[in-house]
């Protein structure tokens, strides 16, 4: 697939499932759906694997970085996200989050050395600088008050973590390790991690029965944790996470779109103007070129080679 095709996937999944968590809230803790999550996507990724006759077996040090992997991209993330926007708005959620695209930067260069370009860093403050624009209402309307700023630091946190991941990711990917036997056992990683958190909270292993919830899961199983991370890692591997990580900030603007088409949202100045910018630094992220004379920059339409599969199982 294209690295075109792989960004335009991300966008459009992650910028769609905020629907489907919300109707993942409410009667069950929000550690127990991230554990159903994680559970049903591991099992039809290991049951994918087996159907089409890929390797399960890795060597020990493979599995620590699973476990890593687990940890800090499908289980912790997700539940600090979903326990901080009990105290704050997706407005600040989004702008929290949005700091990913900087950590990701700051962390390739300290993990592989990668040096964020101009174009990276004058694309990113575009980004940024949009989605502050796009929630600017909301944003103008907060009450910092110590539930708000609780909330937003348990979002940063979430975000530094899930940065983390991507650079374990890409590490795994230098080392040849396989993205869907990755995914596969990361998942299944994560799920133990936040089973047992929401065992040692005494939740309580419930589903809830309804056309809502179980579909909504289903969405999120298939597209928001297959696809989605399948697209989003093999894409990170190709053009570093300093570059695909510019996805977190555009699928809150994707969710802007779909409540202007879905839920009646007035396409408001800022709204434009935000959605404009982010757009903008897209653009100037991943439309690369090559100037003379300088470091060659890879382009979103080309994919390196691809590192043997027998190399990946140890």
């Amino acid at each position: 697939m294209s690295n075109l095709f792989l960004y335009a996937a991300t966008v459009l999944v992650w910028g769609s499932t905020w629907i489907a968590i919300e109707f993942q809230l409410g009667a069950v803790a929000p550690e127990v759906s991230v554990f159903y999550r994680y559970v049903f996507a591991a099992t039809l990724l290991f049951g994918w694997c087996l159907l089409k006759g890929k390797s399960l077996r890795f060597s020990l040090k493979s599995h620590s970085r699973f476990v890593m992997l687990g940890l800090l991209l499908f289980g912790l993330n997700y539940i600090l996200t979903y326990h901080a926007q009990q105290y704050i708005t997706s407005a600040l959620s989004a702008i929290c989050f949005s700091t990913m695209l900087w950590m990701n930067m700051i962390n390739s260069r300290i993990f592989f050395g990668v040096r964020s370009g101009a174009r990276v860093i004058v694309g990113s403050l575009f980004g940024v600088a949009g989605i502050v624009v796009l929630f600017l209402p909301q944003v103008e309307s907060l009450s910092f008050s110590d539930a708000t700023l609780y909330g937003a630091a348990l979002c940063v946190v979430g975000a530094a973590l899930a940065s983390l991941g991507n650079m374990v990711s890409q590490g795994a990917q230098k080392a040849g390790l396989p993205i869907i036997q990755s995914n596969a056992w990361g998942m299944f990683y994560g799920a133990v991690v936040t089973g047992a958190i929401a065992f040692g909270q005494g939740h309580s292993f419930v589903i809830v029965p309804t056309p809502a919830y179980i579909i909504s899961m289903a969405y999120l199983v298939v597209f928001g944790s297959i696809v989605a991370f399948g697209a989003y890692l093999t894409l990170l591997g190709r053009i570093g996470a300093h570059r695909a990580g510019y996805a977190m900030i555009m699928f809150p603007v994707v969710a802007l779109v779909l409540s202007v088409l879905f839920e009646g949202l007035e396409p408001s100045w800022n709204v434009l103007s935000g959605v404009m910018m982010v757009i903008a630094g897209n653009f100037v992220i991943l439309s690369g070129s090559r100037s003379a004379g300088s470091r060659s920059v890879e382009k979103l339409e080309q994919p390196p080679q691809c590192v043997a599969a027998t190399q990946a199982a140890r």
